[in-house]
């Protein structure tokens, strides 16, 4: 291949043309940073040194300024949020929806940033609104797990229901959260003694996910409403295969059946069955009530004694030396109830659940956690099983 000399005279036009070029970007750059308000740039300073309050009067002075910059408008709405003026921000970006010159993008964004101020201010159904309107558009993925959350918080199970069969399975499945909503309206028909439909629910949340402890428990609850303990016992037995440390929480119901079959003795020997191949402290509560009120604090304190050794616990002791006050002699009974005072005082701050997702901890057992909202994330165990035992 020849070498064409003209080539050597193009070189000095290429590098003529790109200082032109060079040259007007600069030109431009200078021109638009000059357009911008002093404060504007003030504003993303004290941004950057996280001084928010003084961030919003500079934006504030340039927005005065120039009242057209939307970037702003969605800058300080942001901060307003944060700051928990949430009045202001609604009428920020409140303003930006209204405003007929944004682009589809920004409003669309306007919008979004609208269901969060109504959000956060408790404003359920002014977000249910905004976000509806965003359902079937490009931020589809913002407002459905923002519907779901609203729903959830109004009780609205059955919407709740719809939403969630629309949420992205890609790294979560749904059917836990489902058969919670089932649940959720079949306890509200079971208190309103509408029994059929809760059967109904229960056999949904069951349908939907056949390892749901909750419609199982629940299921005997409403068949002993109805007066079938048989059934009722089959449907709360079946909380052994599902999740065997949920029997706590029905071993109490469990024991009344069987009271109304009078058979107590039957329903006794099931509970220490399940005592001795699931160790609870919530079960040894239970078995030893019964202790103590039928067969004497003599064999309440053997049953106890036996369960400390095979699992030592604070909330043990306490039982333990509960029994022992009736069983010491009257000459060590004051010091044995000034022993259990002491030991009690300690277990009022143990003896709680705790949600395995935030660690929220509540004397009570919930099937959502009141603090994140996580459904089904407290173990049905005291925290000392997890904590205090050695």
């Amino acid at each position: 291949m020849d070498f064409e000399f003209w080539w050597l005279l193009s070189w000095p036009l290429f590098f003529a043309l790109g200082w032109v070029a060079a040259r007007i970007d600069i030109r431009h750059l200078l021109r638009e940073s000059r357009s911008l308000p002093r404060t504007y740039l003030s504003g993303l300073n004290f941004l950057v040194n996280e001084q928010p309050d003084k961030a919003i009067d500079s934006f504030l002075e340039a927005v005065r300024i120039d009242p057209q910059t939307v970037e702003l408008h969605f800058a300080l709405g942001s901060l307003f949020r944060r700051r928990g003026e949430v009045d202001r921000s609604i009428r920020i970006h409140q303003s930006l929806v209204d405003r007929d010159d944004l682009n589809p993008e920004q409003r669309l964004q306007a919008l979004e940033e609208l269901g969060q101020d109504y959000l956060k201010a408790g404003l359920l159904d002014r977000a249910e609104a905004a976000y509806e309107q965003l359902r079937d558009t490009p931020l589809r993925d913002t407002a459905i797990p923002a519907l779901l959350e609203i729903y959830q918080q109004e009780k609205n199970w059955n919407k709740a229901i719809e939403i969630a069969r629309e949420m992205p399975d890609n790294d979560h499945r749904w059917e836990r959260e489902i058969a919670n909503f089932h649940c959720e309206l079949a306890a509200a028909d079971m208190a309103h003694s509408r029994y059929d439909e809760a059967l109904r629910q229960t056999g949904e949340a069951l349908r939907v996910n056949r390892r749901c402890v909750r419609a199982a428990m629940l299921e005997g609850d409403i068949r002993a409403a109805l007066g079938d303990d048989k059934a009722a016992l089959e449907s709360w037995k079946r909380v052994e295969q599902m999740e065997p440390g949920f029997l706590s929480q029905v071993a109490e119901r469990m024991m009344d059946a069987y009271r109304r079959a009078n058979d107590a003795e039957g329903g006794i020997q099931l509970l220490r069955y399940y005592l001795e191949r699931y160790p609870s402290l919530d079960l040894l509560e239970s078995v030893f009530q019964w202790d103590m009120e039928h067969q004497g604090a003599h064999v309440a304190y053997a049953l106890v004694r036996d369960e400390l050794r095979r699992n030592p616990t604070v909330l043990g002791l306490d039982k333990l030396l509960e029994a022992a006050v009736f069983t010491a002699p009257a000459d060590k009974r004051t010091d044995v109830e000034l022993v259990k005072g002491l030991i009690h005082g300690h277990t009022r701050r143990v003896a709680r659940y705790c949600c395995a997702r935030c660690g929220f901890k509540a004397r009570q057992f919930y099937w959502r956690c009141p603090a994140c909202g996580e459904w089904e994330s407290y173990p049905p165990r005291r925290t000392e099983e997890f904590d205090l035992t050695p």
